[in-house]
């Protein structure tokens, strides 16, 4: 099976939807005592602690997530304490909360179920401070362990067919999925849920790396194999996702690698018993590229994107003056965000509204994507409490800066079913889904175009989760009824199918406890 086998998309993809029928015809019970461990934990390699001394940039959280694609001219590569900083604010772990049955230790990102089953590795260069190697970032401690000496960075040139950004960079972060310890709760949908959290942490990296003026880029094209062997993973149940070379340095490319012999390094096990989900795998080997000029073929921009012409009323954005902006970091912005897990029904503004949807589609730089109003999705949202805008269902126009009304009412009811018949999207202010062509998507891209638009909308969904909370709101990240979230927003998104649903408004303050 190759990456142009369209049918094990469409598979995996409708095998994996949710129904209400799906929900009840087979319940699935967690088993606590089997729950995978939060941390991948080599038994053997040493520790090589990061700085503690974090940096701050200085810059407000709304304009770096807005930067959108760096200059051409940008360049400069990070210090150790630059990349301590993009480490911690991606994937560390920011605080911790006692209970009853232990500790819940908090990430800089949102990860579906809490689960934290996205790992990152490193590979560089000599950089200040850090010899050229292959490292694993351990959040847990917060340290790198060494897992390859020497300077591999023309591996990955290779592997994504001589991509420019990863020639010209002094390191690279790879995201590599541990399926189980996903899959432990949400089974094969899982494969879905390691490109919305690897989005993320994508989305905290590139904000960060704007912030320092720092170069970065997503790189989907790679030759899977090859990234796998270099970081030494077992594909059955980790592998690599994305790219994200950091740091322009194009007069210190990389020489030949060394000889790279298959690693043999021992892990603690995440349970006592792995459960395998065939779909996972099989969806992963149909869209892996296996040569380096499938991967080079895979970059450019996306197929021709159109919506209709308006039929409804448009309502054009309308942020606040910058001036107007809150000015925190989006380091401290990072450090308070969380997942609201109630909302208030208290309305926003539709200048907040406006704010949020700016900045977090002013365009990801990705091999998959050309230019700054490149997309793969678009965006649908329900409206029920935002001043000045009337409630209703809408669709964002990006080319024209303004919400398409497609039809006026309250959704509340709605939204909470859609949203699996939760009270989260039924008390939130709106409610965002993200919807794909996917039929046109996978015809430009083979089934790997399923993980660029799976990705694009947690990229997307992690700078709204950052721009709401720089708005001191609130915002969560919620799965959904496939089927009919497309035929309540159809005829107008007839044929497009759900990637992913953002929940936004003010969060609602836990109630006390009793007694």
């Amino acid at each position: 099976m190759t990456n142009r086998d369209l049918d094990a998309a469409w598979t995996y993809h409708d095998e994996t939807k949710h129904s209400h029928a799906s929900l009840y015809a087979d319940p699935h019970h967690l088993d606590w005592e089997n729950q995978p461990l939060p941390f991948k934990i080599y038994k053997t390699l040493e520790p090589r602690p990061l700085p503690q001394d974090l940096l701050s940039s200085g810059m407000p959280a709304l304009s770096a997530i807005a930067a959108g694609v760096p200059p051409p001219d940008a360049s400069g590569g990070p210090s150790l304490a630059l990349l301590a900083s993009l480490l911690y604010f991606s994937a560390g772990i920011t605080r911790s909360r006692q209970y009853p049955g232990g500790e819940i230790l908090f990430r800089a990102a949102a990860c579906t179920g809490a689960l934290y089953h996205i790992e990152l590795y490193l590979v560089c260069g000599d950089l200040p401070g850090l010899e050229a190697g292959v490292y694993h970032f351990g959040p847990g401690d917060f340290a790198l362990r060494r897992l390859r000496q020497g300077d591999y960075r023309s591996t990955l040139v290779e592997a994504t067919g001589g991509e420019p950004s990863v020639a010209a960079a002094p390191v690279t972060a790879v995201c590599t999925g541990t399926y189980w310890r996903n899959a432990w709760k949400y089974r094969a949908r899982t494969y879905r849920h390691c490109f919305w959290d690897t989005g993320t942490i994508v989305a905290n990296l590139l904000a960060v790396a704007a912030a320092h003026t720092l170069p970065a880029k997503v790189v989907m094209g790679f030759v899977d194999a090859m990234v796998n062997h270099l970081l030494g993973l077992d594909p059955e149940r980790e592998v690599a996702l994305t790219l994200v070379p950091l740091g322009r340095a194009p007069q210190a490319q990389a020489a030949p690698p060394p000889p790279m012999e298959a690693l043999q390094l021992d892990t603690v096990p995440l349970s006592n018993v792995q459960v395998d989900y065939p779909a996972i795998r099989m969806m992963h080997a149909a869209s892996s590229l296996s040569r380096a000029d499938e991967a080079a073929a895979w970059r450019g921009g996306p197929p021709p994107h159109l919506l209709p012409e308006p039929s409804g009323e448009l309502f054009p954005l309308r942020p606040p003056a910058e001036t107007d902006l809150p000015a925190d970091t989006a380091e401290q912005v990072i450090l308070r965000r969380g997942s609201s897990r109630r909302f208030s029904r208290a309305p926003v503004t539709l200048a907040q509204l406006s704010t949020i949807l700016q900045g977090a589609t002013r365009g990801i730089p990705a091999d998959f994507l050309d230019a700054p109003h490149d997309t793969l999705n678009d965006l649908y949202l329900i409206v029920n409490a935002v001043d000045d805008l009337p409630q209703g269902l809408y669709v964002f126009r990006r080319d024209d800066n303004a919400l398409e009304l497609l039809r006026s009412g309250d959704f509340r009811r709605d939204a909470g079913y859609l949203g699996l018949m939760q009270e989260i999207p039924a008390d939130a202010s709106v409610d965002v889904f993200f919807m794909t062509d996917l039929r046109r998507v996978l015809e430009r891209y083979g089934n790997r175009g399923y993980r660029a638009a799976q990705l694009e909308a947690g990229i997307i969904g992690g700078r709204l989760y950052l721009a709401s909370y720089a708005q001191r709101l609130g915002a969560s990240g919620l799965t959904f009824f496939d089927d009919d979230v497309t035929q309540f927003f159809s005829p107008h998104a007839a044929g497009k199918s759900v990637m992913f649903l953002v929940a936004l408004g003010k969060a609602a303050r836990r109630p006390a406890p009793a007694g």
